[in-house]
């Protein structure tokens, strides 16, 4: 080899260390980034109680071939079992999304020994994120209740209100005042949140109520009403000041936003009931995903605890929105329920899990 072609070897050897060592570095930089990319600010969680796939198909079906929920281009299934049982309630339901953990039915925010079991939305404060929750139903009902309390008996509205007080959570709104201010042992929690801090109302509060940094939204006394026996927008008009509320953090923010009567509908065993509510809480779904699209470090998971009443299509038109439904109990049942994501970390939500995962998942792409 002449001295030439040596030399040119030897400065192609170099050439090609040196790229490789280029290429690794910009490959490591892209994966990098994309595994930041992934990571969310802020999350909200809507859970449709009681919704199977077949409450959700009625409400496409209804509402003449579309929902907000199929902009979700990740979709997986949950497995509901509790703890001591193959159908669960919403109290076991609701703490295993909560905690990732299994629990008896009825107990909520605790494990079957009865012990306190940390919920995300407890992991989110403690890392200084803004928190809230939104539901149709009471706050102190059982899925709302699995987020911010620790009590065996999902009925025993009062001791449930008592441990709200025992939270930083910065936005709840949803019925149940009546648990706060009329209590058996006399203690008049509004006035106690005041202390804290709290703004108080009696209804969803708009712009020009001055919103200090938290807040109760009281929308009834007790359970708000059906949507078809009005209730109007109250759920995603809500979800909505919530978002717009929690956003001005830096830190980011969890929610989680329930359409509690679903359930209900299925209890009833009235297709209408069912449908007008998946319709009313897919509207909620809409504003969550409306600010994912502008805001695209938010990551909104859509599920359910169980399905209720199993619910069947006998027939529909998606033309007319006309739907026959039937129902098989006024109970809960075993099947899988669907969990649909969008945003960064969507695609972690594909597959088939235990219903532990969501909290998992959630509290993995938060660092919590």
């Amino acid at each position: 080899m002449d001295f030439n072609l040596k030399k040119y070897m030897i400065m192609k050897a170099k050439f090609l260390v040196y790229a490789v060592i280029l290429l690794s570095g910009l490959f490591s930089a892209c994966t990098k980034t994309q595994k930041e990319e992934i990571k969310p600010q802020n999350v909200i969680l809507l859970i449709g109680d009681g919704m199977g796939v077949n409450q959700i198909f009625a409400g496409i079906t209804a509402n003449k071939g579309k929902l907000n929920m199929e902009k979700c281009q990740y979709i997986g299934f949950q497995k509901t079992q509790s703890a001591d049982n193959y159908i669960t309630d919403s109290a076991a339901g609701g703490t295993a999304l909560s905690t990732g953990k299994k629990t008896n039915n009825r107990y909520v925010g605790v494990d079957t020994a009865g012990n306190i079991l940390t919920t995300i939305l407890q992991y989110a404060e403690k890392k200084n994120l803004a928190t809230g929750l939104v539901s149709t139903s009471a706050v102190t009902h059982a899925t709302p209740a699995s987020f911010i309390a620790h009590q065996k008996n999902r009925n025993d509205y009062d001791a449930i209100a008592a441990d709200f007080l025992k939270t930083d959570v910065d936005v709840v709104i949803g019925g149940g005042r009546k648990s706060f201010n009329s209590r058996e042992d006399g203690r008049n929690l509004l006035k106690e949140l005041e202390k804290n801090d709290y703004q108080i109302f009696d209804h969803i509060p708009e712009a020009d109520d001055q919103i200090s940094s938290k807040f109760y939204a009281f929308t009834h006394d007790e359970h708000n009403p059906p949507i078809n026996k009005g209730r109007k927008d109250m759920l995603p008009a809500a979800t909505k000041v919530a978002i717009e509320h929690l956003s001005k953090t830096e830190n980011g923010f969890f929610l989680m936003v329930e359409g509690s009567q679903i359930d209900w509908g299925g209890h009833d065993n009235d297709t209408d009931y069912v449908i007008s509510e998946v319709i009313d809480f897919d509207a909620a779904v809409g504003q969550a995903i409306q600010f994912a699209e502008n805001n695209t470090n938010t990551l909104v998971i859509v599920t359910a605890d169980h399905e209720t009443g199993g619910f069947t299509l006998l027939n529909g038109d998606m033309k007319n929105g006309s739907v026959e439904g039937a129902f098989s109990t006024g109970g809960h049942t075993g099947v899988m329920v669907p969990v649909f994501a969008y945003g960064p970390g969507a695609k972690e939500f594909i597959g088939i899990y235990e219903n532990t995962e969501i909290f998992n998942k959630i509290r993995s792409l938060l660092e919590l």
